[in-house]
């Protein structure tokens, strides 16, 4: 007579969800290519890698020996690491299974199945508006399997019941297309449905196989840390996101929201009054995770900071994400928001932009994206405090980077000036685990118009068909011919942040002077002059320039103001009749150097114009 077989331990727990997510780690270039709901933007399976990946790194890389204890750790870590539509609703189920079975030291056929119900209904409660054909609509079929092999068990193990489970679960994936027209206009089933089997599957595999699956799985995964591969076909398999992103909502936002006693239904109904859609409200009173579509993310944030202390924002464009996948070439190039790229650039060219962060006034936002640059200059004019910027976290750069890889075959990002932040060293850490040698990182030595302009440069060449070793060999050529100057007005936030020393405050003052700054070769900004001009300073500070340029050449120009339109449009038209400019731009210079510089600073780079010499001087 056979042994009756134990109930699920905590041990054999974590290393089946191990090889789960590594199951799905490992797969996550399908699951992006099928991904047309609740948008095409390619990216679900990077977002269930993501979430699962926390886990791997967080919950599941310590050992326990409480089913209840190591629950509530992956629930946590599962809320805190949840990213995209399909990751939070995963992250939900997770949560809902601990919540059930946080006393149980383990698992057998009835408490699995109750604690995966559990799971399900807090996953569907988590969306405003649930959706059939997705993978609400999966995991309910796993959780009713579940309870049918639950009544019918004799000796509790959760085993039989599990298998069975999985087949329905496959079963209720099929079917998925005719729920939905999307799908099957696609010829698609749903990813993140397909992404929860994967899970299970991935756990089966463990059940059936034992260790030699984490070994398998672990050679999968790993090779796959690297990113996602490069493949035309993602285009062809994705339906154009124009059918199904509304623009008036066209950014993916998400926060983790941490309080006391968050209610649910207070918080999506602030959520819903700012017309936010596609919303998955994931975790508990302490931690909830909120993802939604919005027409402006800093409302989004704005009303959760009602509820809670407001961490880890992000915003994605995906209607600039889909004009990515619909672009032919090679190359894809980022930047950071420290750039001062005029708008339309960006647009024409594709180049993506990660925001760096901005606090001020107790508050931390995505730059040009949460706060909009004249908006930083407001209520930098009335702050008692200085306001600070600080470097986009690694995982940012890794989320573009992991995206463009998914239909372009290099990605080159030209970041600021090492010099002067670490915002490159972010880029460089992301890049590693990305694929570092799919993904460049390239110092600018620059900031603000001048990084811009390389960027600006480098998206034109990529989308000419240009090679990554040529696009970074012209930048290198022009690297120390692109120079950037400042005029600042006001240097008191340049003496409170330390740049500037004092004594020079009162000297400004009293004598009229407006310093000059200039970029210096190493990628350091530097006072090199000063102008006695107060009405005519931007006629002055164009002439200044004008002095140190060399005759005969023709530049391209983007001149910055720190809410000095007016003053900036001067500038540029003084240019005009110095200089020979074959394209110049004038932009809001952002809070990376504004915030330094203060308002009514003016800025201006140049870099020689394609196929017209040095620039040499």
């Amino acid at each position: 007579m056979a042994t009756a077989r134990p109930p699920l331990t905590a041990p054999a727990l974590r290393r089946a969800l191990i090889a789960g997510a590594r199951r799905v780690i490992a797969g996550r270039d399908l699951l992006n290519r099928i991904n047309v709901f609740p948008v095409a933007d390619g990216d679900t399976g990077n977002n269930l890698a993501h979430t699962l990946g926390s886990l791997l790194n967080g919950a599941l890389s310590r050992r326990s020996r409480h089913i209840g204890e190591l629950l509530l750790r992956i629930g946590d870590d599962a809320i805190d690491g949840a990213r995209g539509n399909s990751g939070a609703i995963l992250a939900q189920f997770l949560h809902g299974v601990a919540e059930y079975a946080r006393s149980q030291p383990e698992l057998d056929a009835a408490t699995l199945a109750a604690a995966v119900r559990h799971g399900a209904v807090n996953a569907r409660a988590a969306l405003a508006h649930p959706v059939e054909g997705t993978i609400l609509s999966v995991i309910n079929a796993f959780a009713d399997a579940l309870d049918e092999a639950a009544l019918a068990s004799r000796d509790g193990d959760p085993r039989p019941g599990f298998a069975a489970a999985l087949i329905q679960a496959r079963s209720a994936l099929a079917r998925t297309p005719q729920q939905m027209a999307l799908l099957q206009k696609a010829g698609v089933v749903d990813a993140g449905a397909k992404g929860f089997v994967d899970l299970l599957e991935g756990i089966a595999e463990f059940v059936d196989g034992g260790p030699r699956v984490l070994r398998v799985h672990a050679s999968l995964s790993a090779a796959n840390e690297a990113g996602p591969k490069h493949g035309h076909e993602h285009e062809q398999a994705l339906t154009p996101v124009h059918d199904t992103v509304d623009p008036q909502r066209r950014w993916c936002s998400e926060c983790l929201v941490i309080g006391s006693g968050i209610e649910r239904n207070r918080l999506l109904a602030a959520l819903e009054a700012i017309g936010a859609d596609s919303l998955v409200l994931a975790g508990g009173e302490a931690r909830m995770r909120v993802h939604a579509h919005v027409g402006a993310p800093q409302r989004l944030f704005d009303a959760c900071a009602a509820f809670g202390a407001v961490e880890a924002m992000k915003a994605d464009d995906m209607l600039q994400q889909q004009r990515s996948v619909e672009r032919v070439q090679r190359v894809a190039v980022v930047t950071d928001s420290a750039a001062d790229l005029p708008e339309a650039l960006a647009e024409r060219y594709g180049l993506h932009v990660v925001p760096v962060r901005v606090s001020i006034d107790g508050r931390d936002y995505l730059d040009k994206i949460g706060l909009a640059t004249a908006e930083f200059y407001r209520r930098m004019a009335s702050s008692a405090d200085l306001p600070r910027t600080s470097q986009p976290p690694p995982g940012d750069f890794r989320r573009a980077f992991e995206f463009l890889l998914g239909h372009r075959a290099e990605v080159l990002y030209v970041g600021l000036s090492r010099a002067v932040s670490g915002t490159l060293q972010s880029g460089e850490q992301a890049a590693a685990r990305a694929d570092a040698r799919r993904v460049q990182v390239f110092d600018s030595f620059n900031a603000a118009g001048g990084q811009a302009l390389l960027a600006w440069r480098a998206a034109e060449l990529a989308a000419d068909g240009g090679e990554l070793a040529a696009i970074v060999a012209e930048l290198e050529r022009l690297r120390p011919l692109t120079r950037t100057w400042a005029m600042a007005r006001d240097i008191s936030h340049a003496v409170r942040g330390g740049r500037i020393p004092p004594w020079a405050e009162p000297l400004v003052r009293y004598t009229g002077l407006t310093p000059v700054a200039k970029m210096k070769p190493e990628g350091r900004l530097s006072v090199s002059g000063g102008l006695f001009a107060r009405k005519q300073a931007p006629e002055a500070f164009a002439r200044h320039l004008a002095r140190r340029l060399p005759k005969g050449q023709r530049w391209r120009a983007i001149v910055g103001h720190c809410d000095a339109f007016g003053d900036g449009e001067r500038l540029l038209e003084a240019l005009r009749r110095r200089l020979d400019l074959e394209q110049a731009w004038l932009v809001e210079t952002g809070p990376a150097l504004g915030a330094h510089a203060g308002r009514g600073a003016l800025l201006v780079s140049v870099q020689p114009a394609p196929g017209t010499g040095t620039g040499q001087g």
